[in-house]
C-alpha cells in the first residue's frame, strides 16, 4: 500500500469516527432535551431496507440497537413521502390512523408516541431520526418538532461529508 493509499484510508476513518461521535452526542442531547425514552438512527443501508445503528436510552430496557424494521411496512410510498421532507408525529399510536402492520410493529418496540424525521444528503434518504415515548402518549411541540429537523440537517451534513 503506498502513502498516498493509506492517507486516503486514514482520512477516511477519521470522517467515520468524527460523523459517529456527532451522531452519538446528537441523539443524547435531543433524548436529554424532549425527555423521552429514545432517540435513534434508523440507517438505510439499501433502497428502503435499514436498522437501527445509534440509539440513546433513558433505561436498557427500552434498547432496540441493531433492530431493522418490518419491509412490508416501509416501501417507495413512504420513502417517497419522506424524500420530501415529511415529519411524521404520532402522539398516540393507539389511535392514529395507521398502517396496522406499524401500529403492531411500534406496540412491540413499546413505543406509545413517536415523532420521525428523516435524514436528507445530496444522494437521498439516508436514514430517519426517531424519537420514542415509551411510558405514556405525548403531544409533539413544533418546538420538539424543530429541534428534530435541525438534528437531521445537521446528520444529513455529516452523511455528504462521510460518503463523499
Amino acid at each position: 500500500m503506498t502513502d498516498s493509499s493509506l492517507r486516503k484510508v486514514a482520512d477516511r476513518l477519521a470522517k467515520t469516527l468524527n460523523q459517529d461521535l456527532l451522531i452519538q452526542q446528537t441523539t443524547h442531547e435531543l433524548r436529554e432535551i424532549l425527555k423521552v425514552n429514545r432517540i435513534l438512527l434508523y440507517y438505510f443501508y439499501s433502497p428502503w431496507k435499514g436498522q437501527v445503528t445509534f440509539e440513546s436510552v433513558s433505561d436498557p430496557q427500552f434498547s432496540i440497537f441493531g433492530k431493522s424494521g418490518p419491509d412490508q411496512c416501509f416501501g417507495e410510498e413512504y420513502a417517497a413521502l419522506y424524500l420530501q421532507g415529511r415529519v411524521r408525529a404520532i402522539s398516540n399510536i393507539e389511535i392514529e390512523p395507521i398502517n396496522e402492520c406499524h401500529r403492531e410493529f411500534l406496540r412491540n418496540l413499546q413505543v406509545q408516541a413517536n415523532l420521525v424525521v428523516p435524514i436528507l444528503s445530496p444522494i437521498g434518504l439516508w436514514g430517519l431520526l426517531v424519537a420514542h415515548h415509551c411510558e405514556d402518549t405525548r403531544l409533539w411541540s413544533l418546538d420538539d418538532i424543530k429541534r428534530m429537523k435541525t438534528a437531521a440537517a445537521t446528520l444529513g451534513t455529516a452523511a455528504t461529508i462521510r460518503d463523499s
